[in-house]
């Protein structure tokens, strides 16, 4: 089945590619019969508002759109809000640390936004090159 979602992160105000975006996601979920869900990205502790996140969800709906599953009404996939799925990764994190599958990144938050951007038709590879992926213990030391 098509799913369709907007993960807007309530931190403002809804803006409009985020009203656009999930406008296009709601047309083809609807013309395909599927489902429609909206997700709240609310992984930003500093700015992140509960009062956002109802505006947001107040906005969509005065533009006609309506979601099948969400943080106002449930579903099979929730919870709908990432900040009530914080242990459930903490404990994915765990399991890839013991299979060794982590390493420390010391890359800047500069860096990394250089890097990360949508992925497009045609990109190959992960965003991240993997730049801290092996450095020594002596080089993590340094860093």
């Amino acid at each position: 089945m098509i799913r369709g979602r907007l993960a807007p992160s309530p931190t403002g105000n809804i803006h409009l590619g985020n009203a656009w975006a999930f406008m296009l996601a709601w047309l083809a979920a609807r013309q395909a019969g599927g489902k429609v869900l909206l997700r709240m990205e609310d992984i930003d502790p500093d700015r992140a508002r509960p009062e956002y996140a109802e505006g947001i969800m107040a906005d969509l709906r005065w533009l006609g759109l309506d979601w099948d599953e969400g943080p106002d009404i449930g579903g099979p996939c929730g919870p709908y809000v990432q900040s009530r799925r914080v242990q459930d990764y903490a404990r994915v994190l765990d399991v890839l640390a013991t299979l060794g599958a982590v390493y420390p990144c010391y890359c800047t938050r500069r860096e990394l936004r250089t890097l990360a951007g949508a992925p497009h038709p045609g990109d190959l590879g992960a965003p991240y090159p993997g730049t801290c992926r092996n450095l020594t213990i002596e080089e993590c030391s340094r860093k």
